[in-house]
């Protein structure tokens, strides 16, 4: 186990004080935001950036990496495998300057299945603002507090699916919550997050593979929907899209229509729930009525769909949608086609963001088209290139981006 210490220590009370104190509005604390959807209140975003335009910091890493960023306060999180190496950990950086704050990994020498194109520690980390927590596959789910400090580990056991992993934990109350897998060990499992005990586990029909190389398996990462007095878990897994109590883990209701490959995560149009599969798989809206088995509620079924491995955002009666290649946009209620735009050219895993009134959707160029989300058109407002791959997602916070490439780790900023 390697742990590194601050460069320039402080004195532990103070800095947990002033990290504490800005751990408000504004923080990115989770993949795709504050409520997982993409969409986040930000104001004065940067429109325009480039390598030498509006980059505030950028500091180097040792390795590529898939995870978006998180923002917690003045710390800003990436979970990180450095190239060629064994570790598995978190990194924190001062977000005003950029310095490595402190860093956290551990070892795993038992070799662990993954696609080329995706490397270790894809899992982006969550935090409630006291704690962060990070899961590394097969070396363990990791609880920290703001300063580095660990405060339980939980070896879950190991992923093996050929592609490898990239659910996102997320924290409801008390809960953290993770969908384990893809492969031949896959469920969904609750943590208290403050001590790291269980509190249940399920292992969904149809969620597990066989064998290794199966063409099955969710990398999706849940959204919660509150509808009422009432908040449900959204899963979009293999053959079903469950809506469970996120206390138990179980159904509250079903519906049938997705394949045996799922990326993204559901969408929430109001009362209408979308889920989206991979390798141009089905796409589907319910709107659910009540519990069981709601596939006669579909409002549309989309047999064959393009998109692949990016979730959309949702605005007003549309979905917005980066493909593998291009974009397209859907009326969520009809799932009629608006318009596709192939958005230059090149290949995209990222999801979308809509913030500031804009939509946000990068390349594995590391290019960022800034959109104005209309369905009559795809129009876009600015194009900006880093010109390094990317496979992760902005970061929003206090009018900063926050951009992980595979060479760098970027805060674009306007000045």
């Amino acid at each position: 186990m390697i742990h590194t210490p601050r460069p320039r220590l402080l004195a532990v009370s103070i800095a947990l004080f002033l990290i504490a104190s800005a751990a408000l509005a504004g923080d990115w604390r989770q993949w795709r935001g504050p409520l997982g959807t993409g969409i986040a209140d930000e104001k004065n975003v940067p429109t325009t950036w480039s390598q030498t335009v509006n980059v505030k910091w950028k500091v180097p890493l040792d390795g590529p990496g898939n995870s978006t960023p998180i923002v917690v306060g003045q710390r800003v999180f990436i979970t990180h495998s450095p190239a060629k190496s064994k570790a598995r950990g978190l990194r924190a950086y001062e977000r005003v300057t950029g310095e490595l704050a402190w860093k956290h990994e551990v070892e795993y020498a038992v070799k662990e299945p993954s696609h080329g194109t995706n490397p270790f520690c894809s899992a982006s980390p969550v935090s409630d603002g006291e704690r962060v927590i990070a899961w590394y596959g097969s070396a363990g789910l990791l609880c920290y507090d703001l300063a580095g400090k660990v405060l339980w580990q939980k070896d879950l056991g190991k992923v093996e699916h050929i592609w490898g992993y990239g659910s996102s934990p997320v924290i409801y109350e008390n809960l953290v919550i993770l969908p384990f897998g893809p492969g031949l060990n896959a469920f969904v499992v609750a943590l208290d997050k403050r001590s790291g005990d269980e509190v249940w586990r399920r292992e969904y029909p149809l969620q597990k593979s066989e064998k290794p190389e199966d063409y099955r398996g969710s990398w999706s990462t849940p959204v919660f929907q509150t509808t009422g007095d009432r908040t449900l878990m959204l899963l979009s897994l293999p053959e079903k899209l469950r809506a469970v109590d996120p206390k138990s883990g179980e159904d509250v209701w079903t519906c049938d229509g997705p394949s045996k490959l799922v990326y993204t995560s559901p969408l929430v149009a109001g009362d209408i729930v979308v889920t989206m599969c991979g390798y141009g798989g089905p796409a589907l809206a319910v709107k659910p009525q009540g519990t069981g088995d709601q596939t006669a509620n579909r409002l549309w079924l989309h047999e064959r769909n393009p998109q692949r491995v990016g979730s959309g955002v949702v605005v007003g009666d549309y979905i917005y949608i980066r493909n593998e290649k291009g974009a397209f946009c859907l009326d969520a209620k009809t799932g009629e086609r608006k318009w596709t735009d192939e958005l230059g050219g090149g290949e995209s895993w990222s999801s979308m963001a809509y913030v500031d009134g804009r939509i946000y959707t990068i390349n594995t160029a590391g290019t960022t088209f800034v959109l104005e989300p209309t369905p009559e058109t795809c129009k876009v407002i600015a194009e900006n290139k880093l010109g390094e791959t990317t496979r992760g997602s902005h970061a929003f916070s206090d009018g900063q981006i926050f951009i992980r490439t595979y060479e760098n780790l970027y805060c674009i900023e306007d000045k």
